[in-house]
């Protein structure tokens, strides 16, 4: 065949060999406007490695290589033995083992830590996602752990150390360790209460024998797991560890591992207990109250997870408008597609800037930053994890049918962006949530108002859309019917407040004229053509600058 045939013109480079943080500028703005000034350096410092690394091509072989090789079961060994063992790719234990001697599992005790692991884990789940779900539970495990000290005393150390050591022995003889979940059951999934698993008392102190089904247990794998069980007392959280002291296995025997639509390199497993060893966290009956700030954590983690889905797909949308060319110049530079993509920008900087300021008022930890979380953590949650999809198919189809193809990386993307809207609490689950804060808990409103309060005068459609929000606040009829508008609106105004606060003015005002103002149609791309859209697009583009 004539080599003529095969020359490649207008074809973009690949987004390769690039500092993910350093080109982030609104992350980067972050990192600054939230970590005290006597760490900076440092935080940066760090953060730029850990993002030349993700913006690797080594980190993106590994990527394909763990999406394309998911986790195998393994229930018996040669001898007809049960092992019950999860194999992964080597390429997954690389993932997995820099995000850990990188401190995305170390956050509680190091000054400004929330921020620092906030933007390292927004950085690094953008050169693969699946990974992310041991890093996150192992990172949140810590408030639940922290209701009994002997037990967080032994555990804490494992699970924020950076030493990553992917063989099942007794987690006393590791250097670190890695914590799992196991609260959903077939026959409730969200309804925990309803679970049924057993905990039968031993006559050591604290100590429970567990038998039952979890319908979902996140990274089977894991040194250790949080779970919840019936006790005489009632519901009662557990850390149940997969080998036992003595270096026996526990019992832990894995079904199967879920085949689901995304997060292919991630394994998730229906496990069985039965006579299975575990000690009791927190007081008996009170296992919802007990692992509750663990799922606080955890959601925040999906809303930093998606707004990295998100930030990687508008990339990868600029970056390709910026070297393709059509009809006479480049795609960057064409009103209809730099509308889309200024869009897509005001989206993702705007998940991006609340992901970042809930992880500073975990670091803040006062009681008005404490309650500001009750109601902001859900309602981020909520929101931004939803709008995840149908951005990731928008960047995708900016691509046109180079990313309709695997190789782009965009499926992979567009595969993994639902999960974090259905893990840790669905849609109605988070509204409900919100709800039950607003009837409940007066300081978390007040907090929260606040906050949105610090942007008053800045702009006339926020002050509009904080007007029309206290109206729908102060008439609770029928509020569970309308909870997904109400829980929206909040979103984004919180949003747009942050974005009058901190962004500059023409993302400030593309905003407000779009998600407070109207002036927007129902798809991306449809912003007032008045606005300064080439700057909106040029802040997104993935540069060092």
């Amino acid at each position: 065949m004539a080599a003529t045939t095969h020359t490649v013109s207008n074809q973009a480079p690949p987004l390769l060999g690039y500092d993910v943080f350093g080109a982030d500028r609104v992350l980067t703005e972050a990192v600054e406007r939230h970590l005290p000034a006597a760490g900076l350096d440092d935080a940066r410092s760090g953060l730029s490695e850990l993002g030349r690394s993700a913006g690797s091509a080594q980190a993106a072989e590994w990527a394909v290589q763990a999406d394309e090789n998911p986790p195998r079961l393994r229930t018996h060994d040669r001898y007809g033995h049960r092992v019950d063992e999860v194999e992964f790719h080597p390429a997954w234990h690389r993932l997995l083992g820099h995000a850990v001697t990188a401190g995305l599992t170390d956050a509680w005790d190091r000054p400004g830590g929330h921020v620092r692991r906030a933007a390292g884990f927004l950085v690094w789940t953008q050169a693969e996602a699946g990974h992310g779900c041991p890093l996150s539970m192992t990172h949140a495990a810590v408030p639940a752990l922290r209701t009994d000290p002997a037990v967080a005393a032994e555990w804490e150390p494992l699970l924020t150390s950076r030493v990553y050591e992917q063989e099942l022995r007794p987690a006393a003889q590791k250097g670190g360790a890695l914590l799992g979940m196991g609260m959903t059951e077939k026959q409730g999934g969200t309804d925990v209460r309803s679970n049924t698993t057993r905990a039968e008392p031993l006559a050591g102190e604290g100590e429970y024998l567990l038998t039952g089904h979890k319908w979902f247990c996140s990274a089977p794998m894991s040194d250790g797991f949080l779970v919840l069980a019936q006790a005489p007392g009632g519901l009662t959280c557990f850390l149940l560890p997969r080998v036992l002291p003595d270096g026996t296995r526990n019992v832990f025997a894995i079904q199967r591992l879920k085949d689901k639509l995304g997060n292919r390199s991630n394994a998730s497993a229906e496990v069985e207990f039965d006579g299975t060893w575990a000690r009791r966290i927190g007081e008996e009956g009170r296992g919802v109250r007990t692992i509750i700030g663990m799922v606080a954590a955890t959601r925040l983690d999906c809303v930093t997870g998606s707004a990295a889905l998100m930030r990687q797909a508008v990339a990868q949308a600029v970056h390709h408008a910026t070297y393709r060319r059509a009809f006479g110049g480049v795609l960057v530079d064409k009103p209809l597609m730099r509308n889309v993509l200024a869009d897509l920008a005001l989206e993702s900087e705007a998940a991006t800037v609340l992901a970042m300021r809930l992880a500073a008022a975990y670091d803040t930890g006062t009681e008005a930053e404490s309650a500001f979380l009750r109601i902001a953590v859900p309602t981020a949650k909520y929101w931004v994890t939803k709008r995840c999809t149908p951005l990731v198919a928008e960047a995708l189809e900016c691509l046109g049918g180079n990313g309709y193809v695997e190789e782009s990386g965009m499926p992979r993307l567009l595969r993994e962006a639902p999960l974090n809207s259905i893990w840790e609490g669905s849609g109605n689950v988070q509204a409900l949530d919100v709800l039950r804060a607003l009837r409940r808990e007066p300081p978390a409103l007040n907090a929260f108002l606040q906050e949105v309060g610090r942007a008053r005068g800045g702009d006339h459609r926020l002050d509009g859309a904080i007007k029309d929000l206290l109206t729908e606040l102060a008439d609770l009829q029928g509020i569970e019917a309308r909870a997904r508008r109400l829980v929206e609106r909040m979103a984004l105004v919180l949003q747009g407040s942050l974005l009058v606060r901190w962004a500059p003015p023409e993302v400030a005002d593309a905003f407000c004229a779009s998600r407070l103002g109207g002036d927007r149609g129902s798809a991306f791309g449809t912003l007032p053509h008045t606005l300064d859209l080439a700057s909106v697009v040029e802040r997104a583009r993935p540069v060092e600058r």
